[in-house]
């Protein structure tokens, strides 16, 4: 078993929500859900580890606030 953290943000323009996993290439969609957003990256992930584990290129550390005056 595997486990992922990924980035969601929803886009503005479509209203779709839209996830990626940080360091891990090609692993990105989309979703009308969160739900549905949640399956269609399993799906990805579950097709891209068919090609073995791969070697991360960046690892999620985390998030940071930043004011600006």
């Amino acid at each position: 078993m595997h486990k992922y953290t990924a980035i969601i943000e929803k886009c503005s323009e479509t209203g779709l929500y839209v996830g990626h996993i940080p360091g891990f290439p090609g692993a990105h969609s989309q979703g009308v859900t969160l739900e549905e957003l949640s399956e269609n990256l399993r799906e990805v992930l579950e097709m891209l580890l068919e090609e073995g584990e791969p070697l991360l290129e960046s690892e999620f550390i985390g998030t940071q606030s930043v004011v600006v005056a």
